[in-house]
């Protein structure tokens, strides 16, 4: 119980850190503070037991603020909205047709061909001397019982 009421206050840490603009100077300087005191007095926590806790927190957190506000990166320049910015673009216009002529005709594609029925079984062909065989049923397991 007591590791886990440890755990979880770091973790709501680590969420909350991640909730940040990363353009603005304020916002980074205080998720580096955050993350900075709470490495600090972790590290000083194992260092100098009690004590160190807050010196270390102290000392990460102010250097954790410097730093995020140092290391805040340039916006980027605005794209020109959405469809430019990821690569996308809109689909061309359809082509346009010319008009069919006065008195033309127009054109439309041949009809499908007619349904053709499957071409029946096997058959000899003219002249040959093939001839179709009769059927014999296979025989009878039960007529042989003793």
């Amino acid at each position: 119980m007591a590791r886990s009421a440890r755990i979880i206050p770091l973790g709501l840490l680590a969420l909350l850190a991640a909730c940040t603009n990363p353009y603005d100077p304020g916002q980074r300087a205080a998720g580096g503070a955050l993350i900075g005191a709470g490495t600090g007095a972790a590290i000083g926590g194992l260092a100098g037991g009690p004590r160190g806790v807050g010196v270390g927190a102290l000392a990460g957190g102010l250097g954790g603020a410097a730093l995020g506000a140092i290391t805040t990166p340039q916006p980027p320049p605005y794209q020109g909205g959405y469809a430019q910015g990821y690569g996308q673009s809109y689909a061309p216009p359809p082509p346009t047709y010319a008009p069919s002529p006065v008195g033309g005709q127009v054109y439309y594609p041949p009809p499908a061909p007619a349904y053709q029925p499957p071409p029946p079984t096997y058959q000899a062909p003219p002249g040959s001397y093939w001839q179709p065989q009769p059927y014999y049923a296979p025989p009878d397991p039960y007529a042989y019982r003793y």
